[in-house]
């Protein structure tokens, strides 16, 4: 299985959009949208509109980070914009009904933790969920640090989806480049989120490339140690 690559739009231009994602286009596997409404974290970024816009000029898979309050408000607005699936946080309680009305509307599920958040708090929900996202940032901002510290929960994450045989890929998020990547990628990472390593690039698709080559090789020096 070969890691994908996930730009995160957060770090691009957004005067330029359209632009931006057509550059890093080839190297991607997915996109990262990530939204934000200045309660869950401090920062406000997009919502609907922009993920519609992005759907009218990418064929890319569209993967929505809802940093909200109260993300079920949204799902009919970012299914009808054409988004894939939607991400939310475990620290906003039990996350069941919003897995179900995720489904409801043809969407996929992922779930999140933030970096202070125990790992045995998502554990419970592998089985449910297309995707696990483990913040490598506090989240709100871009261009952050990496916190190694989380690999710890990649490492478990990884270990009981690989016990059980869940279809669940593992994403990591915040601080990702062609250094950090070899971490994330040996303890179990699937997807990579870059945002300022990929666009803030003098040539992107390279950088991109970059991080994926780098992963690929820590993961199969990881499996075959294993």
């Amino acid at each position: 299985m070969t890691v994908k690559i996930a730009p995160s739009i957060l770090s691009a231009d957004f005067a330029h959009l359209g632009a931006d994602v057509d550059r890093v286009a080839p190297a991607s596997d997915l996109l990262h949208v990530d939204v934000m409404d200045g309660h869950f974290v401090p920062v406000i970024t997009l919502g609907g509109p922009v993920v519609k816009s992005l759907r009218r000029h990418t064929p890319l898979f569209l993967d929505c980070h809802l940093m909200v309050d109260n993300p079920a408000v949204l799902f009919d607005d970012f299914a009808d914009a054409g988004a894939d699936r939607c991400i939310v946080h475990i620290e906003l309680g039990d996350p069941r009904p919003l897995f179900d009305g995720l489904r409801d509307r043809g969407m996929g599920v992922g779930l999140t933790l933030n970096p202070p958040t125990p790992v045995e708090s998502v554990l419970p929900f592998l089985a449910e969920i297309d995707l696990l996202l483990v913040m490598s940032v506090n989240p709100g901002w871009g261009g952050q640090s990496f916190i190694p510290e989380v690999l710890d929960k990649v490492r478990a994450v990884r270990q009981e989806i690989d016990a059980h045989g869940y279809d669940c890929e593992i994403e990591i998020d915040g601080g990702i480049n062609a250094t950090t990547a070899v971490d994330a990628a040996a303890a179990g990472c699937d997807i990579l989120v870059a945002g300022s390593a990929i666009f803030k690039a003098d040539d992107p698709v390279v950088a991109a490339n970059d991080i994926r080559a780098a992963a690929e090789a820590a993961r199969a020096t990881a499996k075959g140690s294993a």
